[in-house]
């Protein structure tokens, strides 16, 4: 009997000595599944790259239209060719106004042998001076008629106004034009705008770091995702802002030396902003309450306090700050959603850099 005792205090006492390390083990667990991670802001210097839509118009783009009606008799140019400044590009049928010019240079020979006659009749006061100038003004609305009839036959010869490429022809040799009628366009590429819109808050920003007040660069990313060859410089803001969109125009010009860009193009200005010294953390690390973001400040008693931060700028998955934190806090890193403010946590610390580095994009 007394063996049998011994052998159940004995298998007791294993038993009880197994709780107790399950227990000890199981608290050890639940310890270590409630340390949460926490980092610290990264301050470095970093930049970033906003994308604007834009639309591209040659410096000088205007259309070419008949000034006077008539045949079109002759094209001297092709469609996409280059014509410098005074070449002739159309000629309308001049016979009609060759036919005009021919009349009022007639006229206006009449007129001015009629005045010189009545001039020596009036030196000799054989007429008055009053028909002398009634002569006088009809020989100066003869040399009036004259000048216009050579505007006239001057309309029928189209010239090209400036240096430039032509555009799609709309009629063809021997199409009856009317007064004011379309022939085509004619574009200078020697330089090219580039207009792109930015939002209110983005033109703020600008104009706080005085990147308005410079030559401030912009690069060009064409329809082909590649970048083009030269920066542009925005010149031109427009006055106001769109209150329909809350952006306002801005327009960079880019120098076109190789003739690659035309009049209609799309593309992306990027326009890049530096940031010296920034306070950058990750995005999951915040929270949003009242459209206003906060992180979770770990104290010296590893409590947690919310506190709210300032937004500068966005990248993907990081948040660039101009305000809130400072380089020594102590940020939670994740599981803001197991926790509340002035609860008091377990940790293990991340250092900044590691915490960026183990997201998708890195700051740079």
């Amino acid at each position: 009997m007394k063996i049998i005792q011994v052998l159940i205090s004995a298998v007791a006492l294993v038993c009880l000595y197994s709780c107790q390390s399950e227990a000890h083990s199981e608290v050890e667990q639940n310890e270590v599944k409630s340390k949460f991670v926490v980092t610290s802001p990264l301050v470095k210097d970093t930049s970033i790259t906003k994308d604007y839509v834009c639309q591209l118009h040659s410096i000088q783009h205007i259309e070419l239209r008949a000034l006077e009606r008539g045949y079109l008799q002759k094209i001297y140019v092709d469609e996409g060719q280059f014509v410098k400044k005074g070449q002739l590009m159309f000629q309308i049928l001049p016979n009609l106004y060759n036919a005009e010019l021919e009349k009022a240079k007639a006229e206006a020979n009449y007129a001015s042998i009629e005045y010189k006659n009545t001039k020596l009749l009036a030196d000799s006061n054989i007429v008055s001076k009053n028909e002398l100038a009634l002569t006088k003004a009809k020989y100066e609305k003869a040399q009036a008629e004259l000048q216009l009839a050579k505007v006239h036959l001057g309309f029928t010869e189209i010239r090209a106004p400036f240096d430039g490429i032509m555009g799609r022809f709309n009629v063809r040799e021997g199409s009856l034009l009317d007064e004011g009628e379309l022939l085509t366009t004619l574009s200078d590429n020697s330089e090219m705008w580039s207009y792109f819109n930015v939002p209110e808050a983005e033109y703020l920003e600008y104009s706080t770091n005085n990147r308005l007040n410079k030559n401030f660069e912009v690069t060009l990313k064409m329809a082909n995702h590649k970048e083009y060859a030269y920066k542009g410089v925005v010149k031109v803001i427009e006055a106001d802002f769109n209150n329909e969109t809350g952006n306002i125009a801005f327009r960079a010009t880019f120098p076109n030396p190789e003739g690659l860009l035309r009049h209609g193009e799309t593309g992306n200005i990027e326009v890049s902003m530096e940031y010296k010294n920034s306070v950058i953390i990750p995005q999951k690390s915040t929270f949003e309450v009242l459209e206003k973001k906060f992180v979770y400040v770990v104290g010296k008693d590893n409590k947690l306090k919310p506190r709210e931060i300032k937004i500068a700028d966005e990248l993907p998955h990081l948040y660039i700050l101009h305000g809130g934190l400072t380089q020594n806090d102590k940020i939670l890193l994740d599981g803001l959603n197991k926790v509340k403010g002035n609860q008091k946590i377990a940790f293990n610390y991340l250092k900044p850099k590691n915490a960026v580095s183990s997201l998708e994009l890195y700051a740079e």
